[in-house]
């Protein structure tokens, strides 16, 4: 009998294709085949999947970009996505398909809920994107990587937690040096696509810290392309020794040799933190849909200190800053409750549903 396939499906941001890529090699440990189906954006992100993984870019569309013409074009796009992943399935049946969420992640799904086979999808937020919404009542299981989660009336979903990359397990419960008086390090990240309000206050709160800590201080911060000069030229002004890029491909390393993380509060930063277990500043993104990186916050609020974006300025982050630094003990037990957060098997979690649906058609 030959390899089972699974096919899984994501949209093109880290928060999606993350978990994805957990997944993947989980799947590929156990002996089966593993395809990608995403976008152009999502390939972007594909380059840590095993090499095994076969990626196979599909035609999809957002109604959320573009000009009235772009958007005019989606549902053709869709449709011819949807009947190109219906003529692979056919020539290669996956045993189950699973979609991350993200418009790249409906012809599959589509497809697997034409031909009634196994599927389900993971929702790494508190709140139901778009697509999964749509989805929800149409497949076998709904995993959820926060919890609770807000579902459609009738659907039951299964707390998995958001499964992580082997390069954050390996690095999960590392010891945590408390902050003090050697060097420290500070890591600011804004989800896979870095965050402008971030880059716009956090130098300059840094450089109000008080001078017993700047003198310790070493900074990691990911900002937007169009961000990077600005924001390297802020910290150079304040003499500040601080790494500006626009992705890094060693987060976990950061993370866990940092005294203290501001992030927004992405499912998968808060998954990252949260298994390697870190003090963190969490400002969630305000224009996210229903609201859902704030739902996303609450279950580290003993480990991390929230501020909404309208709260958001040098002054009283620079105090928040100061305060998690200036206290070892409190930084300490934040970081221990960041851990008890954590779920670092949920990717074994979702490796038992994927595998139950597999013996379900068989």
């Amino acid at each position: 009998m030959g390899q089972p396939l699974l096919l899984i499906a994501a949209g093109g941001t880290g928060g999606h294709m993350f978990p994805a890529q957990a997944l993947a090699e989980a799947m590929v440990r156990r002996g089966w085949r593993v395809k990608l189906s995403t976008d152009a954006r999502g390939a972007r992100y594909a380059g840590g999947f095993p090499h095994v993984v076969e990626i196979d870019q599909v035609s999809s569309a957002t109604f959320a970009r573009g000009g009235a013409l772009a958007r005019a074009l989606v549902p053709a796009r869709i449709a011819a996505g949807v009947a190109s992943a219906v003529v692979g399935f056919l020539r290669d049946r996956p045993a189950v398909v699973v979609g991350f969420g993200g418009y790249p992640s409906i012809p599959a799904l589509s497809a697997a809920v034409a031909l009634r086979l196994p599927r389900m999808i993971h929702e790494q937020n508190g709140v139901l994107g778009r697509v999964n919404r749509l989805f929800a009542p149409r497949v076998d299981a709904v995993c959820c990587g926060t919890w609770p989660t807000d579902l459609p009336e009738g659907v039951e979903g299964y707390y998995t937690g958001n499964p992580v990359r082997a390069a954050v397990l390996e690095r999960a419960a590392a010891p945590y040096i408390a902050p003090g008086d050697y060097p420290m390090s500070l890591v600011v990240i804004g989800g896979s696509q870095g965050a402008r309000i971030l880059s716009d206050v956090v130098p300059e709160a840094i450089a109000r810290l008080p001078r017993e800590i700047l003198a310790n201080l070493r900074i990691a911060h990911q900002a937007r392309e169009e961000d990077v000069a600005r924001v390297t030229e802020a910290y150079d002004r304040a003499g500040l020794l601080a790494e500006v890029k626009t992705f890094f491909t060693d987060i976990p390393r950061r993370l866990s040799e940092a005294q203290l993380v501001i992030s927004r509060s992405g499912a998968s930063s808060v998954a990252d933190i949260s298994i390697i277990g870190r003090p963190a500043i969490l400002v969630p993104f305000a224009a996210a849909t229903a609201d859902h990186q704030t739902a996303n916050a609450r279950g580290l609020v003993e480990a991390a200190i929230l501020i909404p974006e309208s709260a958001l300025d040098p002054g009283s982050l620079s105090e928040h800053i100061a305060a998690v630094l200036s206290q070892p003990e409190a930084a300490r037990q934040m970081a221990r409750n960041a851990l008890a957060h954590g779920r670092p098997d949920a990717t074994e979690r979702l490796v038992e549903v994927v595998e139950h649906l597999a013996r379900k058609e068989t």
